[in-house]
């Protein structure tokens, strides 16, 4: 025989079974990403508005901080609902961007007479925000803000896809208009007028080889690094007052 129907407990509803997947909330974790976000639109704002240096949004700096924006801005709202991280691919991948940027600007197109000089007054707070602030701003994010060892070899392939899509945007764009024209191609090393698409080529895949180096480098800081985040979220949890209630 069976037990009576009014002898069976009720199912548990989903709402009692799933966890609440928000946390606690991390204002300063907040604050630091939304700075973050304002620099990583500032630069490209002020380059826009200024036109120092056109048409500016086609350079790979300016494209890379208003990617970095959408993330930060993300990741800002995250920090504040209290919930999970961004995941690591992204974190990573934008920290990539930033370092392409910065390595970029500070070591190779400042050796190019081509490159325009930043000047005073906005253009050389531009350059500044574009090519450093925000790059210094992801890489503190990062160490501070994020998980030790949680970046993985196989993330990579994901990461580069961001230059690669921009090379091939350049070539389209170069080839779409007529020779001659002023910043056909907006960076000389990536000028097909002059080392014509076999030169070009080869020096992209070697900026690729020194990429997939670089974030190769990331990755391997990832897994040696100090886990900060925890260090500052455990001391965070231990000088917070008790919950309310938690005492009677």
């Amino acid at each position: 025989m069976t037990a009576p129907r009014t002898a069976l407990l009720p199912r548990p509803r989903a709402a009692e079974v799933l966890r609440d997947p928000t946390g606690p909330r991390h204002p300063g974790a907040t604050a630091l990403r939304s700075l973050a976000c304002g620099a990583a639109v500032a630069g490209p704002a002020i380059t826009v508005a200024t036109g120092y240096t056109p048409p500016p949004l086609i350079h790979f700096t300016v494209l890379a901080n208003l990617l970095v924006a959408v993330a930060f801005v993300w990741s800002a709202v995250r920090s504040w609902r209290g919930a999970p991280p961004l995941p690591p691919y992204l974190t990573g991948g934008m920290l990539l961007l930033a370092a392409i940027t910065a390595l970029m600007h500070h070591l190779v197109l400042v050796n190019y007479p081509e490159t325009p000089a930043p000047g005073t007054g906005w253009p050389l707070a531009a350059t500044l925000l574009l090519h450093t602030v925000t790059p210094l701003a992801v890489a503190t994010d990062w160490l501070l803000l994020t998980a030790p060892r949680t970046l993985r070899l196989a993330h990579i392939p994901l990461w580069l896809t961001a230059p690669a899509a921009y090379l091939g945007l350049v070539l389209t764009r170069g080839a779409l208009l007529s020779p001659g024209s002023p910043t056909r191609y907006p960076y000389p090393f990536l000028d097909v007028d002059t080392y014509g698409y076999a030169g070009t080529l080869t020096q992209a895949l070697a900026l690729g080889l020194l990429f997939t180096a670089l974030a190769s480098l990331i990755t391997a800081v990832d897994h040696i690094r100090p886990n900060v985040a925890g260090w500052i979220q455990h001391r965070g949890n231990r000088i917070s007052p008790p919950a309310a209630g938690g005492l009677k």
